[in-house]
């Protein structure tokens, strides 16, 4: 049995301490009612004050009549964002504003904003004392400007460009008078600052009116002066005489340069005619000619008549020859006049020659005129740009002077603000509300009470149960029965009787009397551990263990010893629990060859070492769950298949056993075909549960080596479970030595009696 600490050993019993309230009613209600009232004395005796509000909407008033033509409609707006807004908070708040609102309605001799008017005995008393600064010290304008900043709140609304003036007064009228004596001071500030602006802009646009109409005539002088003395008449486009004409000449030299090369081109195509004997027909010159248009007439006539003689007369009569000589000395005569054409059109070409040479030469001339009339440009235009740009603001400051002069001779200057609503005189205090100041001491006080009742119970301990399945210190002990003399087995030791083992496991039960009638030696169990052990020698440390004494002769009563004589070398539950904690092994895998009767086994020793203070897991893999019902009384709750068929996580399948501080995975409910097609993943969840566990025993029930082999380790122990020394066990044990568990041990759950048997009669741990 494992030592607890008081506190694991005890929970709060809510019941008891909730109905502690029940019993401090009457000194809970006395302190509710003694707090609300003084709060209702402190709030009916307390000075009334009063708040009233003013609101000034930040808008521009100029009227789209009166705007300066010269400005858009956005230009004379302030900065309305909420940057701007801040802004003219904090000009409303401003010492300025709140002096002038001081001197204008007197505040300074008001006791509410000087205390050294009526100053109290007590007050002098403690300024002599030296435990409060004398307010003389401080001009009394600071003083009434502190004050009103302590009564005065001023915030802007929010999404809104409305500023709201708070003030606190005792005085209602009072309360209402000074935000909108604030309001009406920062709307007239604002009128001010902008007549002073624009007496200062007409004042500044005077002399620099007559400034620059000098300057504007000085600069026109010198553009006339200087175009004068350049010679750069203006001519049509906006440009100098030199540059139109190069441009005119430029024109007409394309012009002739074309007649040109038209003349040459067709003198050129009349004169290959002619060299060549070709047909002059296809040229326009010589079609275009009336000699010729005649002449081909008359050969077509002449053509006509040769083809009518020559139907009644041969080639060599007279008239025949000589229509044909006729028709020659036509030939001879359009050709002739062909070359004439020829020449003219030559000589046309020489003319447009010639013509051409001229302009080239008269081009030149004038393009050497035209860039240095470009250059002296140059100068103009700078001349030229000087007197716009003066003349220009010279015309803008003539407007703004208008304007300025005109605001300035009729007195208007709008003010971008204006009351939008004026305060009120209250009529009830904002402060105190007698109502919310008591109900809220009451409610505090209640609680105060409340907490502070539970509170004392708690720690005075009267709330305090014994947590269910705590177990108690000290032990008592019994003395030893007498005992038949036997030869001590290497693996065997007497047991020591410990009484209240059996009472302690079951919570709450009074303590039965000590026996009166010993009990056989086979039948008690071993002394319960009180910590942790580590080392087999401690566990023999814990408790004196009564050794037997060899006897010269038996003693009388003989007492008949239930557990049967060690045939195998198998040990006890204690002996193999003390195994475990001495190897420090982290698994240890029971195998059940006589099935679910032999699982018992594993329960018993993973129960024996969470006494010990370890903290350990039993995993159940029998088929029939013959592990984890007895620690859990039902066969329903989800266990390692639901987390293998990934139904649950480790959080829903681990649960605690009823009868002692182990953990237990039951088999589960879910399909087992399906989870075994997810075993590969056991050794993952055995690494995982032996990380968070100091020990974790798996109870695997008939298994094999081959069925044991995913889950094995580092600092895994193999244990076979037996009820009775049987042929199936050794043959068990035999092809688990073969097939690779050489160091294997045999465990018996028999003659172990776990403390408080919860259902008597089951040989296994339930």
């Amino acid at each position: 049995m494992s030592v607890q600490s008081a506190a694991a050993d005890v929970d709060v019993d809510l019941r008891q301490l909730f109905a502690s309230l029940g019993r401090n009613w009457l000194r809970i209600l006395v302190f509710v009612l003694v707090v609300t009232g003084l709060a209702f004395a402190a709030a009916s005796f307390a000075t009334r004050y009063y708040k009233a509000e003013t609101q000034v909407e930040i808008a521009p008033r100029e009227s789209v009549y009166t705007r300066p033509a010269g400005s858009n409609n956005d230009g004379d707006k302030p900065i309305l964002d909420e940057q701007g807004v801040a802004t003219q908070v904090q000009i409303i708040s401003s010492n300025e504003i709140l002096k002038q609102v001081a001197q204008k309605l007197g505040l300074s001799r008001l006791p509410e904003f000087d205390e050294t008017i009526n100053m109290s005995s007590l007050s002098r008393g403690l300024i002599l004392l030296g435990l409060k600064s004398d307010p003389m010290d401080v001009p009394t304008d600071e003083r009434v400007l502190k004050k009103m900043r302590e009564k005065l709140n001023v915030y802007g609304v929010e999404k809104t460009r409305i500023i709201a003036i708070e003030f606190s007064s005792e005085d209602p009228k009072l309360a209402a008078a000074i935000p909108d004596a604030i309001a009406a001071a920062y709307i007239a500030g604002q009128g001010a600052a902008k007549s002073e602006s624009n007496t200062a802009a007409a004042d500044f646009l005077a002399p620099e009116i007559a400034d620059l109409s000098k300057q504007v005539r000085d600069a026109e002088a010198k553009v006339a002066a200087y175009r004068a003395q350049s010679d750069l008449l203006m001519g049509g486009n906006n440009s100098t005489l030199a540059t139109q004409q190069l441009a005119e000449l430029s024109t007409e030299l394309s012009r002739v340069r074309a007649n040109r090369a038209a003349a040459e081109g067709t003198a050129e195509s009349v004169r290959k005619a002619l060299q060549n004997g070709g047909s002059l027909d296809s040229l326009p010159e010589v079609l275009s000619s009336d000699l010729i248009q005649r002449l081909r007439e008359r050969q077509v006539e002449l053509r006509a008549n040769i083809a009518d003689l020559s139907t009644t007369l041969l080639d060599n009569h007279p008239r025949i020859r000589a229509a044909k000589s006729q028709l020659a000395d036509l030939d001879a005569q359009i050709r002739s006049e062909a070359q004439k054409i020829m020449k003219g059109l030559a000589m046309q070409a020489d003319a447009a020659k010639a013509r051409e040479s001229q302009l080239v030469a008269d081009v030149n001339t004038l393009k050497a005129a035209s860039a240095q009339a470009g250059e002296q440009q140059v100068g103009l235009d700078a001349l030229q740009r000087d007197a716009a740009a003066k003349r220009q603001q010279l015309e803008l400051y003539l407007t703004n002077y208008r304007e300025a002069a005109s605001r300035q001779d009729r007195n208007y200057v709008p003010v971008d603000a204006r009351i939008a609503s004026p305060a009120s005189v209250p009529s009830e205090p904002y402060f105190p509300k007698i109502g919310p100041i008591v109900g809220a001491a009451a409610a505090a006080s209640l609680l105060l009470a409340a907490v502070f009742t539970l509170l004392r119970e708690l720690f005075s301990g009267r709330a305090m149960r014994p947590a269910s399945g705590a177990r108690f210190e000290p032990i008592d002990e019994v003395a030893m029965p007498p005992a038949a003399y036997q030869e001590p087995s290497p693996r065997s030791e007497p047991a020591v009787a410990n009484e209240f083992a059996n009472r302690a496991a079951e919570p709450s039960w009074p303590e039965a009397p000590a026996p009166t009638q010993p009990r056989p030696a086979a039948e008690v169990e071993p002394v319960a551990k009180a910590k942790p052990v580590a080392e087999p020698e401690s566990l023999a440390k814990s408790e004196p263990v009564a050794e037997p004494e060899p006897m010269a002769e038996p003693p009388e009563p003989v007492v008949e010893v239930r557990r049967p004589r060690s045939v195998l070398g198998e040990i006890d539950v204690e002996k193999a629990a003390e195994k475990l904690i001495a190897s420090g092994a982290a698994r240890a895998i029971f195998v059940s060859p006589e099935g679910d009767e032999a699982a018992a086994s594993a329960i018993l020793v993973a129960r024996e070492v969470s006494d010990a203070g370890l903290r350990v897991l039993l995993l159940d893999l029998t088929a029939s769950g013959a592990a984890s019902r007895p620690m859990l009384d039902s066969g329903l709750f989800p266990g390692i298949t639901n987390l293998l068929a990934s139904q649950a996580q480790f959080s829903d399948v681990i649960h605690a056993d009823l009868y002692s501080d182990c953990h237990v995975i039951p088999v589960g409910t879910a399909d087992p075909v399906r989870a075994m097609r997810a075993a590969d993943r056991l050794p993952i969840i055995m690494q995982s549960l032996t990380t968070a566990y100091d020990l974790v025993v798996v109870e695997c029930g008939p298994a094999d080596a081959q069925g044991i082999s995913r889950l094995g380790g580092e600092a895994t122990e193999v244990f076979l479970s037996m009820l009775e020394a049987d042929d199936e066990v050794t043959q068990a044990a035999v092809k688990l030595i073969e097939s690779g568990y050489p160091d294997l041990t045999l465990v018996t759950p028999l003659g172990h009696e776990p403390p408080g048997n919860p259902v008597p009669g089951r040989r296994s741990a339930a």
